[in-house]
């Protein structure tokens, strides 16, 4: 599919979210999602905006897409939500590294996963993807300032386009601060 209709496939209209956060406990909202793809200095290069009932996953392809048309870029930097074959084939097709938490779908998995980490650090050993993967913290940072700091947390308008338009504004304000601590 070209870029166009990526977008155009994934959904827009207003509804209901759930997600777990880091306690397991489930939070909903009703609205939209914002997928943002931020570079290193937590300059944001690319944003969707869809329902608020899409998995992140769906957006990967079409936001490396767009990211990748603006940028280059050499590493896909993604939590285990991103966790699947295709999102990863599809970052090496662009000529990315994808760093990718793996996400355990089996108990022994997750007991084997936590085991090497555990020897990890106990060997103060750490690869340097592990390295670069700990950067995905830069995306979190935008994320909690635009909510924080631009208005992105309580949204007052109505309409896929209205509500583009309103988060929009803090990101253009967050990228332009972000460019000025460079020139500092």
């Amino acid at each position: 599919m070209s870029l166009a209709e990526m977008k155009a496939d994934l959904p827009t209209a207003c509804n209901v979210g759930t997600k777990r956060n880091s306690k397991g406990y489930k939070t909903s909202w009703i609205g939209y999602k914002l997928h943002i793809d931020a570079g290193d200095g937590g300059i944001p290069v690319s944003c969707l905006l869809t329902s608020a009932s899409l998995h992140d996953s769906q957006v990967a392809i079409p936001l490396a897409e767009m990211t990748s048309q603006r940028v280059s870029y050499c590493y896909d930097l993604m939590d285990a939500a991103y966790d699947a074959p295709l999102i990863k084939q599809h970052s090496q097709a662009l000529g990315h590294v994808p760093l990718i938490d793996e996400n355990p779908r089996r108990k022994e998995r997750k007991a084997e996963l936590q085991a090497e980490h555990k020897s990890r650090r106990h060997a103060n050993y750490q690869p340097a993807e592990m390295i670069r993967y700990n950067e995905r913290s830069t995306v979190e940072r935008v994320n909690g300032r635009l909510k924080d700091e631009f208005g992105a947390r309580m949204v007052r308008v109505r309409g896929h386009a209205k509500v583009m338009s309103h988060l929009m504004f803090g990101i253009i304000v967050l990228t332009v601060g972000q460019l000025m601590k460079f020139v500092e």
